[in-house]
């Protein structure tokens, strides 16, 4: 079986290596320069690591791995538009670099690209694909735009969030596993397991990016700390600071949430300073933990030996060890 870091080579290599001969280059340029920026691939790589407990020919769904990674760039390209952030991955987001409207064209120019690398994939497998990709992308807009619900209500609950976050995140992890599965031949079970693990560690890990948006390091984070307190964006951890904070505490949040044109570095501190002071980081990481756990269920319920499932959980102990 391959490694992590050789399927995440293969990854790299292949869209490193994508031809873009079609013009204007105006629309191709930004799709280049936004697969160029990185990351950790996580999608593709959980898609060949799926299919690879299977079969060992994980360079023949490469292009299938490679439109999750489109796709998923390509949510990333018009949610940056759409929450104004400057930079991702340490770079300039696309309609700072370029325009507003190069980011809408390019973005849906991905999509479209993201659909044209699936169908590369085993025609016998190609139906039930689709039909989970499709399903999958009508999920995360839905994801998307409870997000932006949530930004104009002051009663959002945590099993709200909860959902909005399994929309918006998980169930593309849980995607990308479960493509690798069919295309692996996996049985149906096996392959309702993956999907469940990687539902489960999706909400690990949107949770852990939640954290670390408050609590991570701009240089290995990527993105400015504390923008989400800056948008008032509905977090589990707002979320739980507004559900248990005391009357002086939420009259001092609630100064924060509603004062105009605030200083970025005062507010960002008074409020990470309510959340150490509620004890919001302790109950984020103990649901962090309690998805791991759900995460570890799903995947002891795989047909497979544990030699062939041990790369998968290592990788996934990875994701949430991690600082950035």
């Amino acid at each position: 079986m391959y490694s992590s870091s050789e399927l995440l080579k293969m990854v790299n290599d292949t869209i490193d290596s994508l031809p873009y001969d079609r013009k204007p280059a105006a629309l191709y340029d930004p799709i280049r320069y936004v697969l160029s920026l990185g990351g950790k691939r996580l999608r593709p790589v959980l898609m060949l690591m799926a299919y690879n407990m299977y079969k060992e020919d994980v360079e023949s769904i490469l292009m299938p791995a490679i439109a999750i990674e489109t796709y998923h760039n390509f949510t990333l390209l018009h949610d940056d538009l759409m929450d104004r952030a400057e930079v991702r991955r340490g770079k300039a987001c696309v309609h700072k670099k370029w325009n507003d409207n190069a980011a809408i064209l390019s973005g849906d120019n991905m999509l479209v690209l993201a659909y044209h690398r699936m169908i590369q994939c085993d025609e016998k497998y190609m139906p039930a694909v689709l039909r989970l990709f499709t399903e999958t992308a009508l999920e995360i807009d839905e994801g998307q735009q409870y997000d932006i619900d949530f930004e104009n209500r002051s009663d959002v609950t945590e099993a709200e969030y909860i959902e909005m976050i399994r929309l918006k995140t998980s169930v593309l992890l849980a995607c990308a596993l479960k493509i690798g599965a069919i295309l692996g031949g996996a049985s149906a079970q096996d392959a309702d397991a993956l999907y469940e693990f990687g539902e489960k560690l999706g909400l690990a890990f949107q949770l852990q990016d939640d954290y670390l948006d408050v609590y991570g390091d701009f240089k290995t984070f990527g993105k400015q700390i504390g923008g989400d307190i800056m948008c008032n964006k509905k977090t589990y951890m707002l979320i739980n600071a507004q559900l248990l904070a005391n009357k002086n505490q939420a009259q001092e949040l609630d100064m924060w949430l509603n004062k105009e044109n605030p200083s970025r570095e005062e507010k960002v501190a008074a409020v990470t300073r309510l959340y150490d002071e509620i004890g919001v980081p302790q109950l984020v990481r103990e649901k962090i933990n309690h998805y791991y756990q759900e995460a570890a269920q799903a995947i002891s319920r795989l047909s497979l030996p544990q030699e062939r499932t041990a790369i998968l959980w290592d990788y996934a102990q990875s994701m949430l060890n991690r600082k950035s």
